[in-house]
């Protein structure tokens, strides 16, 4: 005859369960939060300089000439208290041409140029999107929250899909 379990044995059980699953919460929820934090602040380095315009100088540039990773042109001002420049950098990408005119705003301090505009802001909010996509998963997978990690990845999808189209 075996005697039956006592009673503290399944308890224990019970409480083991309950830390490993509140460990595996806050592991996954830190996860996820450093995720987003991350894509926020990479984001923000470009972001603040398009979406906080006042103060800054504000103008055109117009592309002569391209590197790998830069393309430079002749600043022309279009706010009140700018400079014209012979020549502002902005970075290159997919959406940057010789030979085409942007708006930009200039950086405090520099010769460095960020598009403005809803394409400069959607441009700029592009590592988020990528964080959202990638805290979805997390959110899903690790912490079982499915809904939250479609409602994050697609958010994230939105944001690359307007990027994509508005540069």
């Amino acid at each position: 005859m075996i005697p039956a379990m006592p009673p503290t044995a399944n308890a224990s059980r019970l409480s083991s369960h309950a830390v490993l699953r509140f460990g595996r919460f806050a592991a996954m929820g830190t996860v996820a939060a450093l995720i987003l934090i991350a894509g926020v602040w990479a984001s923000w380095g470009t972001a603040q300089h398009v979406m906080l315009t006042k103060g800054r100088e504000r103008g055109t540039v117009d592309v002569a000439r391209c590197g790998p990773h830069m393309c430079t042109g002749a600043f022309t001002p279009l706010s009140e208290g700018a400079q014209p420049r012979p020549r502002v950098e902005i970075a290159k990408s997919v959406a940057v041409e010789r030979g085409r005119t942007y708006t930009v705003v200039l950086k405090p301090g520099g010769e460095d140029a960020v598009r403005s505009g809803p394409a400069g802001v959607l441009y700029a909010w592009i590592p988020l999107g990528g964080a959202l996509l990638l805290a979805s998963v997390v959110v899903a997978g690790g912490l079982l929250r499915t809904r939250a990690g479609w409602v994050l990845a697609l958010s994230g999808f939105a944001l690359l899909t307007a990027a994509f189209f508005a540069v």
